[in-house]
Parts: structure tokens; sequence; C-alpha cells
């Protein structure tokens, strides 16, 4: 199991525009559509990763909690689905329907998108404010496969939270680590 960080984008960069394929509606769904009158969780996830398996309930549980306030959601699978064909469409539309994803899965098949955010793990979450700037990024929490911390997503709650409560994020976030984009040769 690779254990990759996150590069960590520059805090108030503008969130890079997207127009990808709903793996679980067929459906092409653009950044406008997913965007929260509040603020948009982007998070690139995948099937196989065993760092996205042992935070995926919670995942689901903040996308289903913090939707209702306002914040929009979508996760976006960027491996290369030739070598890794337990992430393909099919797949993540399986996956998605098995952890009842309220939020868009969607398709990367270019991994431009992913290219576009600097994203290098999964999970890799990016938390844009109402204008779609970048206000935090890194780690959903503490927790690790196997180090015996089970998932709250503290971190990523904290700075939605901030958002809620008109405060400002801090700056000192923690990378996110996981298995590494499996990038096209």
């Amino acid at each position: 199991m690779s254990r990759t960080a996150s590069n960590m984008l520059k805090l108030g960069t503008k969130a890079p525009n997207f127009k990808l394929m709903d793996t679980i509606t067929d459906h092409l769904i653009t950044l406008d559509e997913v965007k929260g009158e509040r603020g948009t969780l982007i998070m690139f996830i995948c099937n196989h990763c065993p760092f996205v398996k042992h935070v995926n309930e919670e995942i689901v549980r903040i996308a289903n909690e913090y939707r209702q306030l306002g914040f929009g959601f979508a996760g976006i699978m960027s491996n290369d689905v030739k070598n890794y064909p337990e992430d393909n469409p099919e797949k993540m539309k399986e996956h998605a329907a098995k952890h009842q994803y309220s939020f868009p899965y969607l398709f990367d098949g270019t991994q431009e998108i992913a290219k576009a955010y600097d994203a290098a793990c999964t999970p890799d979450f990016f938390l844009f404010d109402d204008q779609l700037q970048l206000i935090y990024r890194g780690q959903l929490d503490d927790s690790r496969p196997g180090n015996g911390i089970h998932p709250n997503g503290r971190d990523l709650r904290e700075a939605m939270d901030a958002i809620l409560n008109n405060r400002k994020v801090t700056e000192e976030q923690k990378p996110s680590i996981g298995c590494n984009i499996k990038w096209k040769d």
C-alpha cells in the first residue's frame, strides 16, 4: 500500500472547471452544477484504494449532513482504468450504489481534471468557498488504515464549520495521505 501525500495546491486558487460523466446518472456534469451555495467539496477518490475504503462511510456521512447546509459535492475518479479495471465507470456505478453516494461520482478518463487540481492521491480533498476559491485542501482526519483511529472527518468538518460560522479557515492544514493516482503512461 503506497503512501502518497497531497500536493497541497495553493490556497486561494480558483476551482478548475470540468465537464465529466457522472457514472451514477450517465449524464455530463459541470462544476457549476455541483457548486454549493456555501461551498463546494471536490474529492478525488476511487474504488480500490484501501485509504478510500477506510473513510468511505465518513465521506457519505459528511456529504449527507453538509449538503443540507448548502455545500455541493463531487467525487472524481482519475485512475488509469486500463491498468486498474476495478476503477472503470461500470464498477464506479456499482460502488456508488453500494455505498449510497448522494453526490455525483465523475469519471476523469483523460486525467486532465486531476492534473488541473494538482491531485496526487486518493483520497484528496479540495474545499472551495462560495466564490470557488480554495480554502482547504488536505486530509479528512488523522485516521489511516491500521492506525487504530476511527474516521470522524474532524479536519474537513472544522473547515466546513468555519464557513458556516463565518470564521476564517485555518491555514495550518495537513496533507491527505493515500494511494497515488494511477497515471497513464
